[in-house]
Parts: structure tokens; sequence; C-alpha cells
């Protein structure tokens, strides 16, 4: 009687942490990428990738060209001082704005 009884316990077991995995599931696949991650394509027609010396650059849209050169500078600052390298060396490297 007590195997019958241990086996009813373990498939209530089972069963129960296979309906929690689901709910967590369904929670979140109702999300949708959009929500999450923001295209700055959309809005913004220009980018601009500015570098430094030494370290990581920057990369960043904007919807005029001097909006995005001085974004892209800021994050170059902002990640050579974060990885090491030099933030008073950064210049633009490249911006250009879509048709």
């Amino acid at each position: 009687m007590t195997g019958i009884t241990a086996r009813q316990c373990s498939s209530w077991a089972l069963l129960s942490l296979l309906a929690i995995n689901l709910a967590l599931t369904a929670g979140c696949s109702s999300k949708t990428a959009a929500h999450r991650y923001s295209t700055s394509s959309t809005a913004s027609n220009c980018y601009a990738k500015a570098l430094p010396a030494a370290g990581e650059g920057g990369l960043a849209w904007g919807s005029t060209l001097g909006m995005a050169r001085q974004k892209s500078l800021d994050n170059c600052k902002r990640y050579a001082s974060r990885s090491g390298g030099t933030p008073s060396t950064c210049q633009v490297v490249s911006a250009e704005c879509k048709k």
C-alpha cells in the first residue's frame, strides 16, 4: 500500500512541477520583442561612431547628424573609461544619415 501512495505522490509532484513550468513559460511568451528592445532606427535617421585611441568606442543614433555625433562621443567617453582606455581621445570616425 505504501508503494501505491509513493507513486501517487511522485506523479502529483511531477504534474505540479510541470504545471508551474507551463504557467511561467506562458507568462513570458506573451511579451513581444518590441516591448523589450526598442529599435533606435525607427525614429532616428542618423548614426555616428566614435572611437578612442585605446579602449572601446561608441555608436549612437539620433534624429539629426549633430545629435548622433554628440551621443556617440558621450558613449565613447563612457565606454573608454570603463574599459581602461583613453576617453579624452574620442573622435567621431563615421557619421551618416539615411535617405
